[in-house]
C-alpha cells in the first residue's frame, strides 16, 4: 500500500487540474486530477502535500485544510490511502509539470471531463466543506463499485 496527498488549488471559481498525459504506464493516464504524489520518506501529509504542488505546479500554499482520507482499493493496484487538501491561499507562477497540462478548470466544468468516478464524490466534500471524513472507494478496472463514507455505504 502506499500513501499519497492530492490538492484542490482553488482560484475565482476553477481548480487548478493536472491532465496526466505525459507518462508512461500511468493508472491516471488521460484523467483530469488535483495536484499531488507520494509519500517520501519521513513526511507528514501536511509536508507532502506542500511538496508536491511545489515541484508539479512551482506554487507555495501559504494555508490550505486537510479535510479528509480516501482509500482507494483496486483489483489492478495497490491500496492506496490520499489524504486530501483543498486551498485558496498561495503565492508564485504555476510552471509546466512533467507529468501532464496543468490548466485552471471551472468547477462544474471538471464533472464533464475524464475524471475518476470516486472523485467527484470527495469534491463534492470540498464543495460543501464537509468535516473531516473518510472515504473508502473499490474499483474493478476503471468501474467503481463500491463507496462508503464515514463507514456508511453509498
Amino acid at each position: 500500500m502506499r500513501n499519497t496527498t492530492l490538492c484542490h488549488i482553488e482560484r475565482d471559481g476553477k481548480y487548478l487540474m493536472l491532465h496526466r498525459v505525459k507518462k508512461e504506464n500511468d493508472l491516471n493516464h488521460d484523467k483530469w486530477v488535483g495536484i499531488g504524489g507520494k509519500f517520501e520518506d519521513k513526511e507528514s501529509p501536511e509536508e507532502c502535500n506542500l511538496r508536491e504542488v511545489r515541484e508539479e505546479t512551482g506554487l507555495t500554499l501559504n494555508s490550505c485544510k486537510y479535510c479528509g482520507i480516501v482509500t482507494f482499493v483496486s483489483d489492478k493496484w495497490e491500496t492506496e490511502y490520499m489524504h486530501i487538501f483543498h486551498s485558496e491561499d498561495f503565492s508564485g507562477t504555476v510552471c509546466s509539470c512533467d507529468e501532464g497540462n496543468l490548466e485552471w478548470v471551472e468547477k462544474q466544468k471538471l464533472y464533464t471531463l475524464p475524471i475518476w468516478e470516486g472523485d467527484k464524490i470527495f469534491l463534492r466534500l470540498i464543495e460543501k466543506n464537509a468535516p473531516f471524513f473518510s472515504l473508502k472507494l473499490e474499483y474493478v478496472g476503471n468501474k467503481l463499485v463500491n463507496a462508503i463514507l464515514n463507514g456508511k455505504k453509498l
